[in-house]
């Protein structure tokens, strides 16, 4: 599709991919509204992106469908149309099975599964008027599992599986949809502060052109899961 003027919407984008993500499709010509849980975050993000007329912030819980339900209609009602969605929005609580609490198993379902869900659903419509694309940013935790991962395993693992399905459901409207799974990236995931420590991981700017090349791909081609680490991981 050409990207001039289409416009996309990036769960988790005040920061990290999600950030990332919005800095290369701006500079690719679309419209960006970005959510995260604070309004005031949000706007503070869309400010510092740039062009004011290009970028929205919003306030959203991807775990609660009425937020995403009122964020896909105020980008309607902004932009009057929504072309992409990037459902990036994540979560990390990692501890033994026997040491994890209620609380961080829910907090990592809810957000992070649940949410692709309550995305997806709250802009499905838009989608299948826009033929849009649809992409869930999962991991590649999503399909190796390990120590101290249960809960984000099944999260991911789950993501990935979601987002599978409702390609098949979704491609009779010409709705793509895909998921990508990184591996290392320099963000600021689970409370990490990126440094030059971290110049050998992907960078939020590299999913970015990820996407970017999705949608410059022919429309009869579909990369529906798409695998991507480091090129030279780290020796420690």
């Amino acid at each position: 599709m050409s990207l001039e003027n289409k416009v996309v919407y990036i769960t988790g984008g005040t920061k990290g991919i999600g950030y990332g993500m919005a800095k290369v499709l701006l500079n690719a010509g679309m419209r960006v509204a970005i959510s995260g849980r604070s309004l005031e975050t949000a706007e503070k993000a869309a400010k510092e992106l740039g062009d004011t007329s290009k970028v929205l912030g919003l306030a959203s819980d991807v775990a609660k469908l009425a937020d995403e339900q009122a964020a896909v209609s105020k980008i309607l009602d902004t932009f009057g149309q929504l072309d992409v969605v990037l459902a990036n929005a994540g979560v990390g609580n990692f501890a033994p099975i026997d040491e994890m609490t209620e609380d961080a198993w829910h907090q990592m379902i809810n957000t992070n599964l649940n949410g692709v869900f309550h995305t997806l659903k709250a802009s499905v419509e838009a989608l299948k008027a826009s033929k849009g694309y649809y992409i869930t940013i999962a991991s590649l935790a999503g399909t190796n599992f390990f120590a101290n991962g249960a809960g984000y395993n099944a999260s991911k693992f789950g993501v990935v599986g979601f987002t599978q399905a409702a390609m098949l459901d979704l491609r009779k409207y010409d709705i793509k949809v895909s998921t990508i799974m990184p591996g290392s990236v320099a963000s600021h995931f689970n409370d990490h502060t990126p440094s030059e420590s971290d110049a050998w991981k992907i960078q939020p700017e590299d999913i970015g052109q990820m996407v970017v090349d999705l949608l410059n791909m022919h429309p009869r081609t579909l990369p529906s899961k798409i695998e991507v680490r480091p090129t030279r991981p780290d020796k420690k």
